[in-house]
């Protein structure tokens, strides 16, 4: 090495020196321009490799990989009415996707009927408006649940919008026992970067492991969470904050379920899933994934006593990442987001979402959506990268670089562990200050053009972009409303009253698992914002404070 640098690099340096003074990752780690055995002198391979399928899982979570089992095309979509939201899904589904990933409007989101005056300008704008069973009944208009896997991005209201949804497949003659797919329900996230939550801290902690319970029991298909980073990277947090605190909410999680629930940790612990981020820089994104599954199954290993080892495996979903995508030069969106997904898949993800190239200026287009579900199918098909299983292990780069990642994202995890956990640190406001100060070194980089980023800060081109502009029908909140106020004069008024009476004494007593009587008030016709108001009355609603 010595030899190397004094007879060919610095000769070499003095004619052509090198562009930068100083090479860093996005997560501000040094970058050497050569790693060799040297970087991974007491570096153990059956430690920190071993064999996929096997812990601890470094190298992805089944023998085979992508060679047996291709990763789930999984587009997030959904917007307006639930005919607009049909119509999208089918289309996807035509063109080659094998997942559908359920988008929803803010009023279903934070808990609002779509006629409440305060959710009245937000209605299907961005995802479909979901009051009642009828609405998703129609969404899934000739899609067959049983055979096709469903994700939904939703937290606050997960349990109404689950119980729709397998309220729908029942009247279909369908066993909620073979469904197959994912609510978000990961609370913990929203009040340290989505702020999209209702209640407090601790009965919104108390509904999301109610629906992880009664899922094991109930839907033993169902992910009944997906804990989630990428919301964390879109707020600003580096990749090991990223992996660090998504963990510690995991952890939070499986803590709260072994308590409530009285379970033992494997008996729920394998449908535990996760949803990642990825950025543009290559191998710090593949190093971040490797790291996350390795830490993962140490600390269920470990940690809780897990001996399944599918309770070990962290099986994720990955989204490119939307903060990303400029409103400048929008095709040029296409290049980030291939490079984002070809990470993703290098790091072994179990489902990709690829962002449009235009949804810095829209919901995506058709024509956008087509363009990055080929984004995956050029992967999987033409590239030549599932070929063989985690190609990228073994280099002294990417080894090293996902040490450095995983002792970074410990040192997070320690400083939470000492606050008292995950909901402690949120009360304090640690994540979210974390995450807002790197938000803000990030931000500085950029307009001092040291993060370079194409159409904004270098190779600057003037004029706003010719992109078709996808806008929701205005008619949307019409017809929506319409059918809300046809559905609440058919119904049978006593007995939704009854229903929504047991969902009140139910959250009132804390021993009891809120599920259950949450499906039956759907049952009885009870509309998703009436069942929310009764939560909110129990329960009250949570206002971070100001100095967070």
């Amino acid at each position: 090495m010595i030899e190397w640098e004094k007879e060919f690099l610095e000769p070499f340096l003095k004619k052509f020196p090198e562009r930068k003074r100083e090479f860093l990752t996005e997560e501000g780690i040094p970058v050497k321009r050569l790693y060799t055995p040297l970087d991974l002198e007491k570096w153990d391979y059956i430690e920190k490799l071993g064999f996929p399928g096997t812990y601890p899982f470094t190298r992805g979570i089944y023998p085979t990989m992508y060679r047996g089992r291709p990763w789930t095309i999984r587009q997030y979509a959904g917007y307006g009415s639930a005919e607009d939201t049909n119509q999208r899904f089918k289309y996807l589904l035509s063109i080659g996707q094998t997942g559908l990933s359920m988008a929803f409007d803010l009023p279903t989101q934070l808990g609002l009927d779509p006629d409440d005056k305060r959710a009245w300008y937000e209605v299907g704008k961005v995802g479909v408006s979901m009051p009642t069973v009828v609405e998703m009944d129609i969404v899934f208009n000739d899609i067959p649940m049983d055979k096709i896997s469903t994700s939904m991005t939703i937290n606050a209201t997960a349990i109404e919008v689950l119980s729709m949804y397998v309220l729908v497949a029942e009247s279909r003659g369908i066993s909620r026992a073979v469904l197959d797919g994912t609510i978000q329900n990961d609370i913990l996230k929203e009040y340290i970067a989505r702020k999209n939550y209702i209640y407090p801290p601790e009965p919104s902690m108390r509904y999301a492991t109610d629906a992880i319970i009664f899922c094991a029991k109930e839907m033993p298909k169902w992910n009944s969470i997906s804990i989630s980073g990428y919301h964390f990277e879109e707020a600003g947090a580096t990749p090991a904050m990223e992996i660090a605190f998504t963990l510690a909410d995991a952890i939070e999680y499986v803590k709260w379920v072994v308590e409530r629930g009285k379970m033992p940790v494997d008996s729920f612990a394998p449908r535990l899933s996760f949803f990642f981020s990825a950025r543009t820089n290559l191998f710090e994104q593949v190093a971040k994934f490797r790291a996350a599954r390795r830490m993962w199954a140490k600390i269920m290993k470990e940690g809780f006593g897990a001996k399944d080892p599918r309770s070990m495996m962290l099986r994720f979903h990955t989204q490119t990442a939307g903060v990303t995508l400029t409103a400048q030069q929008p095709e040029v969106n296409i290049i980030r987001t291939t490079i984002q997904a070809l990470a993703a898949v290098l790091g072994g993800t179990q489902s990709l979402h690829v962002n449009s190239y235009d949804e810095a200026l829209s919901l995506p287009s058709e024509e956008a959506v087509k363009l990055s579900i080929r984004v995956q199918q050029v992967i999987l098909y033409e590239s030549g990268v599932i070929d063989t299983i985690d190609p990228l292990g073994g280099s002294y780069y990417i080894e090293w670089l996902t040490d450095e990642i995983e002792e970074k994202a410990w040192k997070i995890i320690d400083e939470i562990d000492r606050m008292g956990g995950m909901l402690k640190a949120i009360e304090l406001g640690y994540p979210q200050r974390e995450i807002a100060r790197a938000a803000y070194e990030y931000q500085v980089k950029v307009e001092k053009g040291e993060i370079p980023i194409i159409g904004v800060n270098v190779l600057v081109e003037p004029g706003v972009p010719k992109v078709k502009i996808l806008r929701v029908d205005p008619e949307v909140r019409r017809r929506v409303v319409e059918r809300l106020s046809k559905f609440r004069s058919e119904r049978d008024n006593v007995k939704v009253t009854r229903a929504l009476d047991d969902v009140m004494r139910a959250a009132e007593k804390p021993e009891v698992n809120i599920f259950p009587y949450i499906l039956e008030a759907i049952r009885s016709k009870a509309t998703l914002g009436e069942v929310s108001k009764v939560l909110r009355e129990v329960w009250g609603e949570w206002k971070a404070p100001e100095a967070i």
